[in-house]
């Protein structure tokens, strides 16, 4: 069943269903009626105006309940009150650091000369000739490189500002949870670069998996501990060491999802990825990305670079979630496209779950994304129509792995290589030249073994 502080809670996840149905359709009309885009030809400038001050006034709405870690029903704090006062002080401390000079030059220059920033807008050009119909028509394909961060993902953005704010706090210890284990990674170098303390919280399925990134964390100074089960399981053991221990440990998520503030921070350090992919795409050709491509797990890669796009009405953000061996099998990782919502780890958001309310475990052959549960933010753009999600099963994301290792000699993350499967019913799609960017949110390398158990010939 879902774990919480608030046991209780979990007991109205049946309920929600339907109540929260008429919500999101109230939420939709509300969406629609104030953020229409309305023509100036057609209403006048006066008109124009008075759309305008609706729409800002609604943008600064939806900016006041995300200040109270609301995204429309979703998010929240459903934790006792035990945390709370721990919460409010990560907030008070992390809204804190974000307004400070000093910390954010420190910040700057950490992600310059440690995480490696920026990274780089590669254009793609065999992939995107690949794509191209009998016409030599179609879109073009960046990838946005965050596979070259320091330890090879997006999380050491996140990681590395986390653990400043445990410095800044006076925590000692720093606690994680890790699937792949690039947060595991991440979590564990940041730690050894400002001498703290570091236990990583491993799920016993995820740690065979992943055994040479198990090595690194050992390598970089933090304990593993093995929980059985998977990720969410290791999250749910790492939330129970840091209640234990509030006045020393620091919770360090590397995950958009838990109580407010932790989905906010993540999105706010992860949100550079969208920062430079725009400035990126000013300097290659003068204008936007149309579409955005990101994979979808718990969703901290995914909103790190579709945040700075979301007030952009013409920039398609397409998130791609793991439909593992099809969401008719059970076996899958698709919260978004077959979760109902719920709460589970002290926040409300889409969740895969029974019609009891008993949380059901995720699957996907990338390991990364097998999170039964998903963002509240990620859950209020499907729910407002800003964002669109599908999904892609193992077989085709072992394709794309494959694909662009041979045409790009890149190895992505199998996280990744979801979103790069879902170019292949993308592309047909779209106009010559249509901008595309993908998030390549990790390297692949330790996906490799995996890989080959999967494609046993290709090691003949």
């Amino acid at each position: 069943m879902a774990l919480s502080i608030k046991s209780d809670l979990f007991h109205t996840n049946k309920l929600l269903f339907a109540r929260t149905e008429r919500s999101i359709s109230s939420m939709k009309r509300a969406e629609s009626n104030n953020l229409a885009v309305i023509s100036p030809v057609k209403i006048g400038l006066k008109a124009l105006h008075v759309a305008r001050a609706l729409r800002q006034r609604k943008i600064d709405e939806v900016e006041r309940r995300e200040r109270r870690g609301k995204f429309g029903i979703y998010g929240g704090t459903f934790v006792p009150e035990t945390l709370m006062s721990c919460l409010a002080k990560l907030e008070a401390d992390f809204n804190f650091v974000l307004h400070d000079a000093e910390f954010q030059a420190e910040l700057a220059i950490a992600l310059r000369d440690y995480v490696g920033r920026e990274t780089p807008l590669y254009f793609a050009e065999r992939l995107t000739n690949y794509y191209k119909n009998e016409n030599g028509e179609g879109p073009d394909i960046y990838l946005k490189r965050e596979d070259l961060n320091h330890c090879g993902a997006h999380k050491m953005n996140n990681a590395i500002a986390q653990a400043m704010i445990a410095k800044h706090m006076g925590r000692q210890r720093v606690v994680a949870a890790t699937g792949a284990g690039q947060h595991g990674i991440a979590t564990a170098a940041a730690c050894a670069k400002l001498s703290l303390d570091c236990t990583v919280f491993m799920g016993s399925e995820d740690k065979e998996k992943q055994a040479s990134n198990v090595f690194l964390i050992k390598l970089l100074g933090a304990q593993v501990t093995k929980v059985e089960g998977s990720f969410k399981d290791a999250s749910s053991e790492a939330i129970r060491q840091w209640v234990n221990d509030l006045e020393v440990s620091y919770y360090l998520t590397g995950t958009v999802v838990g109580p407010h503030p932790c989905p906010s921070m993540v999105r706010e350090f992860q949100s550079i990825i969208g920062r430079e992919t725009r400035r990126q795409a000013m300097e290659r050709w003068g204008g936007r990305p149309d579409v955005v491509v990101a994979c979808i797990g718990s969703g901290s890669n995914a909103l790190g670079i579709f945040h700075e796009f979301v007030g952009d009405e013409g920039v398609r953000l397409v998130g791609v979630e793991a439909a593992g061996f099809g969401l008719d099998s059970g076996r899958h990782a698709a919260t978004l496209a077959a979760g109902h919502v719920g709460v589970y780890h002290g926040a409300m958001s889409y969740l895969l779950q029974d019609q009891e309310g008993q949380v059901l475990g995720a699957h996907s052959v990338g390991v990364g994304l097998q999170y039964p549960g998903v963002g509240p933010e990620l859950s209020f753009l499907k729910d407002t129509g800003r964002a669109e999600f599908h999904t892609v099963t193992n077989e085709e994301a072992l394709n794309a792995y494959q694909l662009l290792s041979r045409l790009e000699g890149i190895i992505p993350a199998m996280e990744a290589a979801h979103a790069l499967a879902y170019l292949q019913k993308l592309c047909p799609t779209l106009p010559d030249s249509t901008k595309v960017v993908v998030n390549c949110s990790g390297r692949g390398d330790k996906d490799a073994p995996l890989f080959f158990q999967h494609r046993p010939t290709l090691n003949a």
